[in-house]
């Protein structure tokens, strides 16, 4: 008998054992859970200044523990639900403001064996703004300069003007809407390119459009230039003639290359017709050509005294 109270007291002392070797001791741990809204009032914008994140101190076996760390949780908070303080009434009661909405430790979901210790913050603070629409035409920046000897015009957008919806002090801060910038420097000709619009935070906003096509029109530009003393050519005469005075100034309009080329500028002469004209003095004007894409733009003198012998 006495060694059978020896072998119970030994399997009692080892049961014991065995089921205190079986239940590990519990843990603590914070999380940081990102804070969802929902449910926000369709006349309302929920802005930047808001509570995004909560830390909970959860206490459980390791086992759990880990098992929560491996997971992608969040707390859920329902507006519509926090601060409409009417159960008959509708969202017209929420007004703007500012708000602080308790937590609710039975909305964060995790396994009822987790023991939530402590919140923090234990409120939520919610700003709401009243939700506006208006409408902009869209500008276009521009950086950089275009190639020597061209110029670039106002963009053309596609759309050209865009709607915006969002909260109302951010929507009366924007004075013009603008996209990104767009580089031009060293362009030498049209170009088109797709471009964002440039706000701040887009989450803040919801436009009817968010990416732009930009037609940028780069023009080679057209400068003057004078050309002085250029002979007066004779045509259809056989007789003797004499031209006071024998040569022509002229300014000439046209595109900025065009003017330093000299196959261009070579064909610039000017010359007086006298066909059919007898033996005696005239006042003729001078014919002039001008290259093709290029202009006029003054000549001295005017008038020229012309004899024929």
């Amino acid at each position: 008998m006495p060694d059978q109270g020896i072998t119970r007291i030994l399997v009692l002392f080892l049961s014991a054992f065995l089921l205190s070797g079986c239940t590990p001791e519990p843990a603590e741990t914070d999380l940081l859970l990102p804070v969802v809204f929902s449910n926000v009032p369709s006349d309302m914008v929920l802005t930047s200044f808001n509570t995004d994140k909560i830390e909970i101190r959860v206490q459980a076996e390791p086992s759990l523990i880990q098992m929560i760390n491996g997971k992608n949780i969040h707390y859920p908070a329902d507006l519509y639900t926090d601060l409409e303080f009417d159960p008959a009434g509708a969202s017209e009661s929420i007004w703007p403001g500012n708000y602080l909405l308790p937590v609710d430790k039975n909305r964060i979901p995790v396994d009822p064996a987790i023991r939530i210790l402590d919140i923090n913050p234990p409120y939520l603070s919610v700003h709401l703004e009243r939700k506006v629409t208006r409408t902009f035409k869209i500008t276009v920046p521009y950086t950089g300069k275009p190639a020597q000897g061209h110029i670039f015009l106002e963009a053309a957008c596609d759309p050209a003007n865009v709607t915006l919806t969002g909260a109302l002090s951010l929507i009366d801060s924007i004075d013009v809407l603008k996209t990104k910038p767009i580089d031009i420097n060293n362009a030498s000709e049209t170009f088109k390119k797709k471009i964002p619009l440039d706000l701040e935070d887009h989450k803040l906003y919801s436009a009817s459009d968010s990416i732009i096509v930009v037609t940028v029109p780069i023009q080679e530009k057209r400068v003057a230039k004078e050309f002085k003393d250029i002979p007066i050519q004779i045509w259809n005469t056989d007789s003797t003639v004499s031209i006071e005075p024998g040569s022509i100034s002229v300014v000439i309009k046209g595109p900025f290359d065009s003017m330093g080329n000299k196959e261009v500028t070579d064909r610039l002469f000017a010359f007086i017709d006298l066909k059919d004209l007898k033996p005696g003095v005239y006042a003729r004007h001078v014919n002039v050509n001008v290259p093709v894409g290029m202009i006029m733009t003054g000549a001295d003198p005017k008038v020229f005294t012309v004899k024929i012998q």
